[in-house]
């Protein structure tokens, strides 16, 4: 498409007398432009300049009537209305006409008093929590006027998430505005959209102790809370950007500590100053904060089962072995599980984010360990062969020093060995054994043998 500007040059160069081929080579533009220019046609300028513009209502008919599927259009121009269209230019008809898409309408600006209105949104990324990628939903809150803007990440954004985290961006801010704008997100309506929308019933609980109203947005009409949407790209840009990250605690730690010291903090081109600076104004038009904020938790109930663990989002939680089979009432908060048993708490842990079909035991809820305790000390047969003389005393310690355990079993073995032989065989092989350092009880028995055929046979 050439612009006014050219256009009016060509002309001003034919009216002084350059040739058209010189202005084709001095401005780099297609000789035909040129003549068609100074001729008064101006291409890619108007519908009226093309041969085919008178028939652009058949073309309308059959765009509707072929889905918008142009190959089609041009097949029929030529079967049934025997009219040969380029495809080219039946695509530029089509985008020139607005049969393709919509033209985007002029839109206008939003001017919001102190007070007046918050926006509230969520954006989903994929960043790296330790050494595993992982896909977090990042929610966020602005105020409409200041730009002060608090953002948080989760693993998910429920209907519970939500009231959390609204939670703590209402004390974040240290107030309200009369009004929070949203989308059609069924997280916080229950039933309609747009003006017609009806909120869930926990949301108007919060609507009740904030002394806020939320209100969603008209469908397709993203552009009324554009104040929140325009973080998202500073969030992705700025605080993710070059970051590293050890957890979901670790992250929003982060996070909170980006919106105080940079997003906060830095001047905005069309404030003139900082949301920060701009919030002092803004902050005596807030609703004040309730003077108790109740704590958010969702309520489930669990049976206790065999191993002593209740099942919370695919984890799960110890509590005391006696409550096994028991019906409990189990609260979840944000970060942490307590557990409930007639009204008496019996558990509290550390709510698992990071991972998933994991357990989380406290040793105390496990029953003790019944198995009776081990022997210690010489065993039975030990202390029968002690006492009596000090060479079998001293062979039974070094025996023993080469045994596993207590020695039990060869000592049950060296038992009846000696009640098996005479005493003074059995002292005198016991005393060449403990000479020579033998312990295998197999060779004392022969040296015990070879005593007792010396004493008793004369071979």
């Amino acid at each position: 498409m050439i612009d006014p500007q050219t256009r009016q040059t060509i002309e001003e160069m034919h009216k002084r007398g350059v040739s058209v081929r010189k202005i084709s080579s001095i401005l780099n533009i297609d000789r035909k432009t040129v003549r068609k220019i100074i001729q008064g046609n101006h291409p890619g300028q108007s519908l009226k300049s093309s041969q085919y513009a008178r028939h652009l209502p058949v073309v309308k008919e059959l765009y509707t009537r072929c889905r918008g599927n142009v190959v089609r259009v041009q097949e029929i121009l030529c079967e049934e209305h025997d009219i040969s269209i380029p495809y080219a230019t039946l695509t530029w008809l089509v985008r020139e006409e607005g049969l393709r898409q919509p033209r985007k309408k002029q839109a206008g600006s939003y001017t919001f008093e102190p007070g007046e209105e918050m926006q509230h949104d969520t954006s989903p990324y994929r960043l790296a929590l330790g050494k595993n990628k992982t896909s977090v939903q990042c929610a966020s809150l602005v105020l409409a006027y200041s730009r002060k803007l608090y953002i948080q990440f989760y693993p998910r954004f429920t209907r519970f998430e939500a009231r959390c985290f609204l939670t703590q961006a209402f004390t974040f801010i240290e107030g309200t505005c009369n009004r929070c704008t949203i989308d059609n997100t069924s997280v916080l309506l229950a039933h309609g959209t747009g003006p017609d929308a009806d909120m869930a019933p926990e949301i108007k609980l919060l609507e009740r102790i904030f002394s806020t109203r939320f209100k969603a947005h008209s469908v397709g009409h993203s552009d009324r809370k554009g104040r929140i949407e325009r973080p998202f790209d500073y969030v992705e840009k700025n605080f993710l950007a070059g970051r590293t990250f050890a957890g979901w605690q670790d992250l929003n730690a982060q996070a909170l500590k980006w919106c105080e010291t940079v997003a906060n903090q830095k001047i905005k081109r069309i404030l003139g100053m900082s949301p920060d600076q701009a919030y002092l104004m803004e902050k005596p038009f807030l609703n004040p904060l309730p003077a108790y904020i109740p704590p958010v938790y969702e309520t489930v109930y669990r049976v206790v089962d065999i191993e002593g663990y209740v099942n919370l989002d695919t984890n799960r939680y110890s509590v005391p072995y006696k409550l096994i089979g028991n019906k409990i009432e189990v609260q979840k908060h944000l970060d942490k599980v307590i557990v409930y048993f007639k009204r008496q708490e019996v558990a509290e842990h550390k709510r698992e984010l990071e991972k998933k079909r994991t357990r989380v035991t406290n040793p105390a809820h496990r029953a003790p360990y019944l198995r009776q305790k081990a022997y210690s000390g010489p065993c039975k047969q030990e202390r029968m062969l002690k006492g009596e003389n000090e060479i079998l005393d001293k062979y039974v310690a070094e025996l023993k020093k080469r045994s596993h355990g207590r020695g039990v079993a060869k000592f049950r073995r060296l038992l009846e060995i000696k009640r098996t032989y005479p005493k003074d065989a059995f002292l005198a092989g016991i005393s060449k054994a403990f000479q020579y350092g033998l312990y295998d009880l197999k060779r004392l028995e022969n040296i015990i043998l070879s005593y007792v055929a010396g004493n008793f046979f004369e071979l």
